[in-house]
């Protein structure tokens, strides 16, 4: 190897470093200079995100396109299955969460979290024509299905357990298996957050009827950003574009266009119920 050579190699691997160490410290400037910020996301989760028609819609779509605005970016989503969302965003494979997630204590230990966009209190979904729930202990001794690795499976099985009856709490991959075994009788509820669960009677009311109240703690959804020093500017920058919307009505314009109502949330949560 020349001496020429290696000063070469080594003034490469320095630039190399400074532009790594740069985009490590500020996550926002690396997104600006991209021009894009890339979101990651499941689609089975209305009315959140789903597929419609053929495109992608939903409250997190009309949410992220008013975000990217207010960062003078383009939008690009990368779309995976649930379980993958979260390892997604610890790998560095996109620079935000939509999913929603529950706010809960344990995934505040992990990731920081936008402030509240929906309400998230769990509740369950059954068949119109079944009339033995009318309330949710009316599953104990039952199969009720859930999303696999998702706040509501976990709020189901724990209140499953103050029961007399074990709830049988079934895993799918997404919520739309969940639902399509409830129409067809295998399980007698899905567990998942009321305002989905809203959304979905609405746009089914012949097969699907809500059943109130919910059983869960008081809960919230919000978007998951990254832990760490290198996110605080892309962090500040999102958290401030959500107040601003909540502040000047877009926000509740939104939530209105999906869930016909809005929602009274605090402007952040340091202390989860759940």
């Amino acid at each position: 190897m020349t001496k020429r050579f290696f000063l070469k190699s080594a003034a490469c691997a320095v630039i190399t470093l400074a532009s790594l160490g740069a985009h490590a410290q500020d996550a926002l400037a690396h997104v600006k200079a991209a021009g894009v910020i890339k979101v990651g996301t499941e689609t089975e989760f209305a009315p959140f995100d789903f597929i419609k028609d053929g495109e992608h819609v939903g409250l997190n779509v009309d949410v992220f396109n008013e975000l990217a605005k207010e960062l003078g970016v383009k939008l690009e989503w990368v779309l995976l299955p649930w379980d993958g969302v979260l390892p997604g965003l610890e790998a560095n494979k996109f620079d935000a969460v939509a999913g929603p997630a529950t706010i809960t204590k344990a995934r505040m230990e992990r990731y920081r979290f936008s402030p509240p966009i929906a309400e998230a209190t769990v509740g369950l979904l059954k068949r119109t024509s079944d009339a033995s729930i009318t309330k949710p202990a009316d599953i104990s001794g039952k199969a009720v299905g859930a999303g696999k690795a998702t706040a509501q499976l976990a709020q189901l099985k724990q209140f499953g357990e103050t029961l007399p009856g074990k709830v049988d709490a079934r895993e799918y991959p997404g919520f739309n298996e969940a639902y399509a075994d409830l129409a067809a009788g295998r399980v007698v509820a899905v567990a998942n957050s009321l305002t989905n669960l809203a959304y979905v009677a609405q746009q089914r009311p012949d097969t699907f009827a809500l059943v109130k109240p919910g059983f869960g703690a008081k809960s919230y959804f919000g978007f998951i950003w990254r832990k760490g020093a290198e996110s605080d500017s892309l962090v500040k920058a999102l958290d401030g574009a959500i107040l601003k919307m909540k502040a000047d009505g877009r926000l509740a314009k939104i939530q209105k266009k999906w869930f016909g109502d809005s929602f009274d949330m605090p402007n952040a949560v340091t202390e989860p119920n759940f």
